[in-house]
């Protein structure tokens, strides 16, 4: 059974009339390149790398609608991710000369290749959706009459994790999602610690990398359960760092949700190191509720993250149950 929606109105008529601007101001050649039915399988697909993608660039529209793609990504987040994910396009300017000075030969970094694109029609009640995707940053939003019925998954990624050098040098895009997570860790005692390792080496990347449908076969590390007060606090403020990436109305019956079912259900695992030095991972997974993070690549410089839904990714559970009711004959 699909888990009940709650009405977000006002997330839905601004994300609807940020679409239809978009949409209104492409000519016929722009608008094939960005749009899709929405039950196309181009949707299930995302990925995280520089790649050429379908979808409509930043380099192939004009100023004015660069505006008005960005005013969609605007409309899904708080002002506060979206500057995290203007300085993630922007980083390509800072990596790009990093790789020529290392001589490193990899695919153009480039901020012009962000790519939107508009699954169906915004508005009305059949389902509609959008989507921003390039390197670093995967973003997926489903819509259907007045509930948003699907955020996830939310990905994104900075290399370098922090700048040691140049006119950005600290800049550390996701600096509080590795923060929180190693005061938590820091509060375990050795007993917590041990349990909550559940590898002495970091994984390549993303346990449940660019899947359509997240699959994680077992509970591991240590379950917040076996936490006190004070460390499911700290727990919880990491659960929100990933959350609150989306607009609060939104976020905020996705957090009560959480708080509803309590977290003991929820398990901390951690791979490698404790150590901000050396490569690191940790997941935090109950239920349908994923998220993932690594700081593996690049001498422990080049972070990746993640939050996942595992039933209701590109809200297949509610769309299962709406086809159902009203599809099947």
């Amino acid at each position: 059974m699909a888990t009940q929606q709650a009405a977000n109105p006002q997330a839905v008529a601004q994300m609807g009339a940020a679409a239809t601007a978009f949409l209104d101001s492409l000519n016929s050649e722009q608008k094939a390149k960005a749009t899709f039915e929405y039950m196309d399988g181009e949707r299930i697909f995302w990925y995280y790398p520089p790649m050429n993608r379908h979808g409509l660039a930043l380099r192939d529209m004009e100023p004015a609608q660069r505006e008005l793609a960005m005013a969609v990504l605007a409309s899904g987040l708080t002002s506060e991710s979206y500057e995290q994910a203007k300085l993630i396009i922007d980083h390509e300017t800072v990596l790009g000369p990093l790789e020529l000075e290392q001589n490193i030969k990899t695919f153009r970094r480039d901020v012009e290749l962000y790519y939107f694109t508009i699954f169906g029609t915004p508005g009305g009640k059949e389902p509609w959706g959008w989507r921003v995707e390039g390197h670093h940053i995967s973003l997926h939003f489903s819509i259907m009459d007045d509930k948003v019925i699907s955020t996830t998954p939310f990905f994104f990624g900075a290399n370098p994790a922090e700048v040691r050098k140049g006119p950005k040098t600290g800049l550390r895009i996701l600096g509080g999602r590795e923060d929180l997570a190693f005061d938590l860790m820091g509060s375990l005692d050795e007993k917590q610690i041990e349990e909550s390792i559940i590898c002495d080496a970091a994984p390549a990347d993303i346990v449940t990398f660019n899947s359509s449908k997240a699959s994680l076969m077992t509970y591991e590390g240590l379950p917040a359960s076996k936490m006190n007060g004070s460390q499911k606090e700290l727990l919880l403020a990491l659960i929100a760092e990933y959350v609150n990436q989306v607009r609060t109305d939104v976020a905020e019956q996705k957090l009560d949700a959480l708080k509803k079912n309590g977290l003991d259900h929820l398990y901390l695992a951690w791979a490698g190191p404790v150590s901000k030095d050396e490569p690191h991972y940790y997941r935090i997974h109950g239920g349908d509720f994923v998220v993932e993070f690594d700081n593996r690549q690049d001498g422990a410089n080049h972070i990746h993250s993640v939050w996942r839904d595992v039933e209701n990714d590109f809200a297949t559970d509610v769309m299962r149950e709406h086809l159902i009711q009203f599809h099947v004959l």
